[in-house]
């Protein structure tokens, strides 16, 4: 007789990482022409920054998009 895998079946969820030793919250910001894109920065006003210094550059860049990463993780539910 072989061994069998019997599936378990668990109730999960999904929600936002906060612990401690989670990835940082990062953003970007992205032309929506071309889509040059900021470095990440895990404070939002760099990647602001940027797209003023670039647009300054680029008087014809005008549409941007944020780029938000934020790590997520699944949890049983008990």
């Amino acid at each position: 007789m072989t061994p069998r895998s019997v599936p378990r079946y668990e109730t999960r969820t999904l929600q936002p990482d906060l612990e401690p030793d989670a990835d940082p919250v990062l953003y970007a910001m992205q032309y929506a022409v071309g889509g040059e894109t900021s470095p990440a920065s895990e404070d939002c006003a760099e990647p602001q920054d940027w797209v003023l210094r670039h647009c300054g550059q680029n008087p014809s860049h005008h549409a941007c998009r944020e780029i938000f990463t934020l790590p997520w993780r699944t949890w049983r539910k008990t």
